[in-house]
């Protein structure tokens, strides 16, 4: 059976980065990857990738950053007083922390730096900005 959109597949996985370095696994999760081709439920790169595979078949592909999280997006740091972060909050360098955005949505933010009166965060995916490998293989279809 030839992978299509609106098929359920599982999937082995193994994500790198260009040095080397891998970010994500199927052996630390419990069980392969399951998603449906084509919903939007992984990144589109990764979708489109896996079309036209079958159960069984290996694969290595590529995505760049476009088609992964994006682009890096300096607009996406910035600074904020550091009164605004909760007062019994003990807050360190690299700390990741759930902020609100004008329209009420949470999403998480990682502290780049500090000063005494500021906390710079990046809102950026910390994948933003990389290109990933995958070395995926077709578990079930």
């Amino acid at each position: 059976m030839v992978i299509k959109d609106g098929d359920t597949i599982k999937i082995d996985y193994t994500g790198k980065l260009d040095d080397g370095t891998v970010f994500d696994s199927s052996e630390d999760h419990d069980e392969p990857l399951e998603f449906t081709v084509g919903e939007g439920q992984v990144i589109k790169g990764f979708d489109d990738s896996v079309k036209d595979m079958e159960v069984g078949e290996e694969k290595e592909f590529r995505i760049e950053a476009a088609e992964a999280y994006g682009e890096y997006n300096d607009a996406l740091t910035q600074s904020i007083p550091k009164e605004m972060i909760k007062a019994d909050m003990e807050i360190e360098l690299g700390m990741m922390l759930l902020v609100k955005s004008p329209d009420g949505q949470q999403m998480p933010a990682k502290i780049v730096g500090m000063t005494d009166d500021e906390v710079k965060l990046d809102m950026n995916h910390p994948l933003a900005g990389e290109a990933l490998t995958f070395n995926i293989k077709v578990v079930a279809a």
